[in-house]
């Protein structure tokens, strides 16, 4: 299997570059199509599957959590929440090394976003204040995806941001695996996180507990956190019951790079991404051909290494390539109109080529900054937009876990100044009830400034 290298730019514009070309969410491989007959014994879009779930768990909570994990996964469910003592005895029982390197992730996660400003603010309005109120949120639920691979470092990196933005309570839902346990390293990491109740739901059904509440599973503020097709279909579905993060789709890598580049380094980060998912996306910029050739060659030689090369071979011949572009430049603007989740600029002098760059969930810069160094322990959340979203989304962080509230405590004299004005807008709009609200204050200020009383109902 050879990635494929695109020589034409209008034909890689046209096909691997080209975001309509991707899977809508009812587009989906006849796989998918396939376990939905299974599950439900007809046809049905995903969208209308995932909807069918959300609307069951919230009108059956538990009992159709259970009939749900039967019928989606095999599992005959009891208890659905696991034990605290149950996360320490994985921590303690994982290796030395894999323990440390927890630990370290966890650390640098922590520091990372405890140095990220949460603007709460005052400042002086006349006699009166205006300013922002920032209140951490009661309770989130967090999504770890189980697929097929435990994912702890997505724990780590949803649910220590939360707690370093006060958040009182951390729920976490996440699938069994084939023993109908969770993962150890996924309860390890919920010890290291300190979240306070993991429960063993995972899919569209995890999502409705958490958005409506079950009897087991209580309801929260936010879900954050990606996962699979279903999870994010179940995402759209409780938009407005509960806050979200965002919605994700498959994950991507974009690698801008000049011929400074070490291409078996460029072609083991491709790999990485790839391996990800059959729909994930790794892609290749490059004005030079030489490098394009050497890191095809890489990857012929490395993917022979790799343990899930099915799934990589899937997805670099179905969503990778390389592009050979013009110049570098003409590289970094592809790369930013793409919008992609990570970028990487294994380029000379990276943070000269960043400034150009608008639009990436993770900038990657220099060749030691690789993406599985961000995925793991570099510190910011690995949860980043997707799909194109990068032009107007940002990556899980602590403003995510708060609110704002405005604060407005204005004295007589200032709502008498803006009453007016205020009034003049509302009467522009129609909305003669608002002006007259305005004009009262108005009148009930100059009525105290005049020692005759601040009641309406006096004049």
């Amino acid at each position: 299997m050879a990635l494929r290298i695109y020589e034409n730019l209008e034909e890689a514009r046209g096909t691997v570059l080209r975001r309509s070309r991707m899977l809508t969410w009812d587009d989906v491989p006849e796989e998918v199509q396939t376990g939905i007959r299974r599950v439900f014994g007809r046809e049905l879009a995903p969208s209308q599957a995932a909807a069918e779930i959300v609307d069951d768990v919230r009108g059956r909570g538990d009992a159709a959590l259970r009939d749900w994990m039967a019928r989606i996964d095999g599992e005959a469910l009891n208890a659905l929440d696991v034990h605290p003592a149950l996360w320490k005895v994985a921590y303690e029982g994982l290796a030395v090394d894999l323990a440390a390197a927890m630990d370290l992730a966890a650390a640098r996660i922590r520091d990372f976003h405890a140095r990220q400003p949460i603007p709460a603010w005052e400042m002086a309005d006349g006699g009166g204040r205006l300013g922002q109120r920032v209140t951490p949120l009661a309770r989130v639920g967090v999504y770890v995806p189980g697929g097929t691979a435990p994912l702890p470092s997505s724990l780590l990196m949803s649910a220590i941001p939360a707690r370093v933005a006060g958040v009182a309570e951390v729920v976490v839902c996440t699938p069994p695996g084939e023993d109908g346990r969770v993962p150890g390293v996924t309860l390890a990491a919920a010890h290291v996180a300190g979240v306070d109740r993991v429960f063993r739901v995972g899919g569209a059904q995890a999502i409705g507990a958490m958005a409506y509440g079950t009897e087991s599973v209580p309801r929260v503020d936010k879900i954050v956190g990606a996962g699979g097709l279903f999870t994010t279909l179940a995402k759209r579905q409780v938009y407005g019951v509960v806050g979200l993060d965002g919605l994700y789709g498959p994950t991507e890598t974009v690698v801008v790079a000049d011929d400074s580049a070490d291409p078996g380094w460029v072609a083991a980060d491709l790999l990485a991404q790839a391996e990800h998912d059959v729909l994930a996306t790794a892609i290749l910029l490059t004005p030079s051909p030489r490098l394009a050739r050497a890191v095809q060659a890489a990857v012929e030689e490395q993917i022979e290494r790799c343990q899930r090369r099915s799934i990589i071979e899937a997805s670099l011949g179905n969503q990778g390539g390389i592009v050979i572009t013009p110049d570098l430049s003409t590289a970094v603007e592809l790369a930013d109109a793409f919008a992609p989740e990570h970028l990487c600029l294994s380029v000379r002098d990276p943070d000269a080529w960043a400034e150009r760059v608008r639009n990436a969930g993770g900038l990657f810069l220099g060749e030691q900054s690789c993406e599985v160094l961000g995925d793991y322990v570099a510190g910011p959340s690995h949860i980043m937009p997707t799909g194109g979203t990068a032009r107007f989304a940002s990556p899980v962080n602590v403003l995510d876990f708060v609110k704002i509230t405005n604060i407005i405590a204005l004295d007589g004299e200032t709502a008498r100044r803006l009453s007016p004005a205020a009034g003049c807008i509302a009467r522009a709009e129609t909305l003669t009830a608002h002006a007259s609200a305005a004009a009262a204050r108005a009148v009930s200020t100059r009525n105290a400034v005049a020692g005759r009383g601040t009641s309406a109902a006096r004049l």
